[in-house]
């Protein structure tokens, strides 16, 4: 028999936001606080308008034992047409409160870690005295700023695209207004006021879990522990646990043929082309896109979701599901021609494999966060391609300061559409120029930190073991 130590495990709840963007690391997080930590995880989700990917994902009998979903009862919600994205995500959040407390008083947890856009929640655990922690999916970019976000609003009147100069949060690099995220360029709209309420409350919590790791993020890490703006503004421990990246995925025959033929390519000759779970292309955009990459004449695997005119985060909800004629959308032969050289694979791929595979010589990406890791863990180089959300800001900070990523340049400084040209030549710099090769090695640097970070005595595997620590005493206290 062990000692009560060792045989009691902390229970904790965690609280992801709609969207697989949001719930992929989260779910990461549970699985290594029950295989590597020891604890008991309840895994609480929010299924108003959840996907039928998400719901597979969170239905795979790979999941360990100790990590229990909690599917929780759909809330009847009324959109307004024209809401946006943001507003709506919160919006389902909201009318879900009254389901998520109910959930957390039927099993009380040791502590609940919530998402960036589950602040709300919070009453919740000041009501019940749980401790609240925060999963900050993004980077710690994008952190520092929101952390900030509230004392510009105080400070500054006007729009932020009327500010002389970039806008700087203290002790970080500072960030240009055109790669701001949109939800901030108009202080008037639903989606800055509840992107402001979220940043206000972000100090609220007992600390914060980053998915990142000193050597990525070297600056914005000393600045959150070290700048006295974020301790006078009483901003919690911060506590680098990343790279938590997917590890495994299920395959199905059509992954199979993919890997297949990944197998018979020359080492670091594929470029893989995937922009998340929600991205989507313009039709103007797709044709550029098809016809640079021909011109490149370079191998690729990539993976086509239906164009949107509308949003560039058309797909984010449905996560690219409906996948039965993505290849309408590229010019008229095209398959033909690349046939041999390319694979275009309707909207979703085995990422982790293709990422892993020695063929694979660059990634095309929206610097969504979850693939920007996923990039860095297995070494691979990458092209800059933001969507939404902060995206903006990730390929700013891996291009310009981390030097893994490269940004194809627009036809006109301030419009969206990248010419055929210019993506035949980041394509060709990326997996044949020297340039590329430089990124390469960069990339494969820090895939080495990354596995350190994570080993026993790695940096990360510590700081998340001293807070399960922390939450095994107060449990031991608790029941003394």
């Amino acid at each position: 028999m062990g000692t009560a130590e060792e045989t009691m495990k902390p229970h904790i709840a965690i609280l992801p936001g709609p969207g697989m963007g949001h719930i992929i690391p989260l779910l990461e997080f549970a699985k290594h606080l029950v295989i590597n930590h020891n604890c008991l995880v309840s895994f609480l989700v929010i299924r108003t308008e959840a996907s039928d990917t998400q719901t597979r994902l969170l239905e795979s009998p790979l999941l360990p034992s100790d990590l229990h979903v909690i599917n929780l009862p759909p809330a009847d919600v009324l959109f307004q047409e024209d809401m946006l994205l943001l507003t709506r995500i919160c919006v389902i959040i909201h009318e879900n409160l009254g389901s998520i407390r109910a959930a957390i008083e039927q099993n009380r947890p040791d502590a609940l870690v919530i998402d960036i856009f589950c602040t709300e929640a919070i009453d919740i655990c000041d009501e019940l005295s749980i401790p609240p922690y925060f999963f900050f999916p993004a980077s710690t970019y994008f952190l520092s700023f929101s952390l900030y976000l509230p004392t510009l609003d105080k400070e500054v009147d006007c729009q932020f695209r009327e500010l002389p100069g970039p806008i700087h949060a203290p002790g970080c690099n500072p960030i240009p207004y055109e790669d701001l995220i949109d939800q901030v360029k108009d202080r008037n709209s639903d989606d800055y006021k509840w992107i402001l309420f979220h940043s206000n409350r972000l100090t609220m919590a007992t600390g914060i879990f980053i998915n990142s790791f000193d050597e990525l993020e070297p600056v914005t890490i000393r600045a959150l522990r070290d700048d006295p703006f974020y301790k006078r503004i009483g901003t919690p421990p911060i506590h680098p646990i990343g790279p938590l990246v997917r590890e495994d995925e299920p395959l199905t025959e059509t992954d199979a043929e993919c890997l297949n033929w990944l197998d018979t390519q020359p080492t670091d000759s594929v470029l893989y082309i995937s922009l998340g779970s929600g991205g989507t292309l313009t039709s103007d955009q797709m044709t550029e896109f098809a016809h640079g990459l021909e011109m490149s004449k370079q191998r690729f695997i990539w993976v086509v979701r239906k164009t949107s005119d509308a949003s560039a985060s058309g797909a984010y909800l449905t996560a690219g599901e409906d996948a039965d004629e993505q290849t309408m959308f590229l010019p008229e032969g095209f398959t033909k021609r690349t046939e041999g050289i390319g694979l275009v694979i309707r909207s979703w791929a085995p990422q982790v494999s293709i990422l892993s595979h020695p063929s694979t010589g660059g990634f095309l990406t929206h610097c969504g966060w979850n693939s920007t890791l996923e990039s860095v863990v297995h070494g691979v180089p990458m092209i800059a391609w933001p969507l939404y959300a902060e995206q903006k800001m990730n390929a700013k900070m891996l291009s310009k300061e981390t030097g893994i990523a490269i940004k194809p340049r627009a036809v006109e400084p301030g419009k969206g559409l990248v010419g055929r040209n210019e993506i035949e030549r980041v394509v060709r710099m990326v997996l044949e120029g020297e340039e590329g090769q430089a990124m390469r090695k960069r990339a494969r640097e820090l895939k080495e930190s990354a596995a350190k970070v994570l080993n026993n005595g790695g940096s990360s595997k510590q700081e998340l073991s001293r807070v399960v620590d922390s939450w095994k005493c107060c449990q031991l206290k608790s029941t003394s």
